[in-house]
């Protein structure tokens, strides 16, 4: 993985640029390139992962007359396919690299290449002869990729703050980023980037620049109502093979590789598929699991968390011949890393959700360079309470967060005569569930089932991925997601819900397909969902924190938010959740504390 960015228009000197450049050192701080052309520069950071010596970026290729330029941030998964291919048709390869290979498919095919790609990945290809651009995000979106167009010149980038480096852009909100802070964060509208003139290339959208033509964008995919007609057992025999090979594809690297493992179902099955390819090459797979410290002590069951991770973590790790790495968090170093987790990821996001995972992935980091990880299985098989819970899922709204009221109750009185709050959410809400078109519906629960997939592929899936991108990045780890694989997600979100509900269980089918993979207590164990501390000492440090600000009160965070609302939060036994069950009072808070390091740190305006 790396940190990508390019600019068409007016160029900025050569120190600027390495200004701009140094922002992406913490995605990839193996290596680094600037190409530098007539009305265009390309910049890339390389963590390396495969070919380490041959896969330098940018990279140049000519055909004829014309010559490209590409930088490129991902991961692909059937680059041998895709090679074997093109050498078919003529093409010689130079190194063993996916980015060459992304190249050539494009000099191809051009943007049909993205119909050939399985993989993660947002890139640029800047055409010399034409002086245009092409620039492309993965299908899922698990790869980030932003962008600025002003009078002078485009620029885009992996993240926000190589944006923000660029000395004519401007850290500006305005009542729009406002609300996608109050009302949605730390969720965002697909394709906002709540800066002021600053946009993200949705997921499975691709776009050119030229400065006669401008910005065009458009999706090159999206998921498609039709019919499931695959029997039970076919369907699960389906989903056995795709998760299989979308596990084993993504095991290939030329570094160190663990995988994340909590004892639950979907990292535990991503565990088992690897240490069994590693067995048969005569490897011993290396698992890493989290917790916290004296977790044991204060941990209390409830509804969404029965049981703790410990004992699981060791049986799953038994079972497949692991060696596991127990990274322990305490919290001092969790309330400190939820400013560091702002740094990360540009915006205010999860609270110690986020911090959690950065100091995870620090760790990680000493003894790997890539890790597999089990996000997503959730959005896909359905495994949240909002789509198993009846009366959850014939709410109107994000079921994630309903709390709209709530949230705007926060807002200083000009803002909330403003912005309509309610009207604001609800209009998001109704634009994505009317995508669903009535093929292969035959039940109000099919229906509703995919209008919440759909509203998790768009929202919530899109929170999770902008976690587990920018955390792991900041520590120079690269993270892929195996149930991120499209073809998973095409496949499944065509199947009934009365099969991936199967036998009335959270995610019965794909517990069905893993049956004789994972031992039956791991199988079979009710979902979980990711650790969080229970320490009461973390709710008394972000309360502390958030006191002192109220006290001192000069914080710009006061030009949105109400100190009256923030000293009834400090006051209140329990608070409506903030975005999900993993976000209560204390997260609530810390996203607050949040929120006045972003203003602070990126001495953000209102515009």
């Amino acid at each position: 993985m790396c940190g990508i960015a390019g600019m068409v228009g007016e160029i900025p000197s050569k120190i600027t640029l390495e200004r701009i450049q140094n922002t992406m050192r913490r995605r990839g701080p193996d290596q680094e390139g600037i190409w530098i052309g007539d009305g265009a520069a390309m910049l890339h950071d390389r963590l390396s992962v495969i070919d380490i010596e041959g896969g330098r970026q940018p990279m140049r290729r000519s055909v004829g007359e014309d010559e490209y330029i590409i930088v490129y941030n991902g991961e692909l998964y059937n680059t041998k396919e895709l090679r074997s291919k093109l050498l078919k048709l003529g093409y010689d390869f130079l190194t063993y690299s996916d980015t060459e290979v992304v190249l050539t498919a494009y000099l191809e095919w051009g943007e049909a290449c993205l119909n050939a790609l399985n993989g993660i990945y947002a890139f640029g290809i800047w055409n010399m002869h034409e002086k245009s651009l092409f620039f492309a995000r993965d299908r899922i979106g698990v790869k980030p990729l932003f962008f600025t167009h002003k009078k002078s010149y485009f620029m885009f980038a992996s993240e926000i703050k190589t944006l923000l480096a660029h000395p004519q852009n401007t850290a500006e909100i305005d009542i729009n980023g406002i609300a996608e802070l109050m009302l949605v964060g730390p969720g965002r509208t697909p394709g906002y980037g709540v800066f002021c003139d600053i946009q993200e290339v949705p997921a499975g959208w691709c776009g050119t620049y030229s400065e006669s033509k401008g910005v065009e964008l458009h999706p090159y995919w999206e998921l498609t109502d039709r019919e499931h007609t695959d029997s039970i057992e076919e369907t699960v025999a389906k989903v056995r093979e795709l998760v299989k090979d979308a596990v084993t594809r993504q095991l290939v690297s030329d570094v160190p590789l663990c995988t994340f493992l909590s004892g639950g179902l979907d990292s535990s099955i991503i565990s088992a598929i690897a240490a069994k390819h590693y067995r048969e090459q005569g490897k011993q797979l290396h698992t890493v699991s989290v917790t916290y410290r004296d977790n044991d002590k204060y941990f209390k069951k409830s509804h969404f968390q029965p049981n703790s991770d410990d004992s699981f973590i060791g049986l799953m790790n038994n079972s497949i011949g692991a060696e596991n790495h127990l990274i322990v968090i305490d919290t001092p170093q969790l309330v400190q890393a939820l400013f560091e987790a702002v740094e990360a990821r540009d915006l205010p996001g999860m609270a110690d959700v986020d911090a959690s995972l950065l100091l995870f992935c620090r760790e990680i980091k000493k003894i790997s360079t890539v890790a597999l990880s089990g996000e997503c299985a959730d959005e896909i098989f359905g495994g949240y309470p909002w789509y198993r819970d009846a009366d959850i899922r014939r709410k109107a709204g994000f079921p994630w967060a309903q709390s709209t009221l709530y949230r705007a109750s926060f807002l200083q009185d000009t803002l909330r005569e403003q912005i309509d709050a309610e009207a604001y959410v609800d209009e998001k809400y109704r634009q994505t569930i009317a995508q669903v078109t009535p093929e292969g519906i035959h039940n109000e629960d099919d229906r509703r089932i995919r209008e919440m997939t759909r509203l998790n592929f768009g929202w919530f899936m899109q929170t999770l991925l902008d976690r587990k991108d920018r955390m792991s990045m900041y520590s120079g780890l690269e993270v892929r997601v195996p149930f991120c694989d499209h073809r998973i997600a095409e496949y499944l979100y065509n199947v009934p819900w009365c099969m991936k509900d199967l036998r009335g269980m959270e995610k019965g089918l794909l517990r069905e397909a893993v049956k004789g993979i994972l031992p039956d207590e791991i199988r079979l164990r009710k979902k979980s969902p990711y650790p969080k501390t229970h320490n009461p000492a973390y709710m008394r440090a972000v309360a502390n924190l958030l006191r002192q600000i109220i006290d001192e009160g000069t914080s710009p965070l006061f030009d949105i938010v109400r100190k009256e609302a923030l000293e009834q939060l400090l006051t209140e036994s329990r608070s409506q959740p903030w975005y999900g069950q993993l976000m209560q009072t204390p997260q609530t808070i810390a996203y607050f504390l949040q929120l006045h390091h972003w203003m602070k740190l990126y001495h953000v305006s209102i515009r």
